[in-house]
This record gives C-alpha cells, sequence and structure tokens, in this order.
C-alpha cells in the first residue's frame, strides 16, 4: 500500500459513514432507502474526496462547538440590530462598502470565512477587492452601516473560525 493510501481510506470510511448517517436521517431507513443511501454515500464520499482531499488539517470539535455557539448568538444580535436599524427611523443606515483586508491567502480557508461570514446579518461579501493599490488582497464588503466597527467584527470572526482548524 502506497503511502497515504491508509489516511485516504480512512478518509472514505469516515465521510461516507457521516453521508449515509445524514440520508438516513433525511430520507429513512426502509430497506429501498438503506440501498440508495448506501450507493449515494460512496458517491458522494468519492466526489468529496476528490474536491476536498484529506489533508494535514484536522477539525477540533471543541472549538467548533464554540465556534457555533458564539455564531447563533453573534447573529441574533446582528439580526435584532438590523431589525432596529430598519425600523427605526432615528437610527440611520449608511449602507456601503469597505475592504477587509484578510490575512488569509486565497483557497480553502478564505472561502470558508467569506462563506460564513455571508451568513452574519449586516455584512454581504462581494468579492475580492481589486488586484492592485492598498486594498489588494482584501475582500469587499456591502455593510448596511460603513461607520460600524464592520472591519474588527471581520477580523474577530476570522481567528474565530481559523481556530477551529489546527495542523497535525
Amino acid at each position: 500500500m502506497a503511502p497515504g493510501q491508509n489516511g485516504d481510506r480512512r478518509a472514505a470510511i469516515v465521510r461516507t459513514g457521516l453521508l449515509f448517517g445524514l440520508w438516513t436521517i433525511l430520507a429513512g431507513t426502509g430497506v429501498a432507502d438503506l440501498l440508495v443511501g448506501t450507493v449515494v454515500a460512496a458517491l458522494a464520499a468519492r466526489v468529496s474526496l476528490n474536491l476536498l482531499s484529506p489533508g494535514p488539517h484536522r477539525v477540533d470539535p471543541a472549538t467548533a462547538a464554540r465556534l457555533s455557539l458564539r455564531f447563533l448568538l453573534q447573529s441574533v444580535l446582528a439580526g435584532l440590530d438590523v431589525a432596529r436599524r430598519a425600523f427605526d427611523p432615528r437610527l440611520p443606515l449608511r449602507p456601503g462598502f469597505i475592504v477587509y483586508p484578510t490575512a488569509a491567502p486565497p483557497g480553502l480557508f478564505r472561502s470558508a470565512f467569506t462563506a460564513f461570514t455571508s451568513l452574519l446579518p449586516g455584512t454581504v461579501p462581494a468579492g475580492p477587492a481589486p488586484a492592485r493599490g492598498a486594498d489588494a488582497g482584501g475582500i469587499v464588503y456591502h455593510c448596511l452601516d460603513v461607520d460600524a466597527p464592520v472591519a474588527a467584527q471581520l477580523a474577530a470572526e476570522e481567528t474565530a473560525l481559523a481556530g477551529v482548524i489546527r495542523d497535525e
């Protein structure tokens, strides 16, 4: 067996098991459901391994749980703030764009970060910053209030997300 094949096999088994578990939750445990679920889970695991091969990174479950709770709390608080700003005419909305100077290079983590922050109320990633100039390498965000400390919030979220993935 070639080096790395053991890890690939383990990743395939784990992913197939997780996907099969998800299938049974969604489709049920009838005989036909289990047969189709086995095939679908194996195919989906194969595709996932082609798209995201196993690497030297692992998810820290405790940190992921803390991040999930943080995300839930931040989402509720930010949602209440957005609703308050939308319905109270005395609270001005200053929509516009900012550039967040992320430390993450283009790739998987950066994509995960933009996907994660797209779920937070009040900010939406709008794409990469122009390739030239002071903002090169950053991410453009549309936000409801450009005077709010959006960049500081994004930095805190990037740090929290980075704590979930650790090197082996």
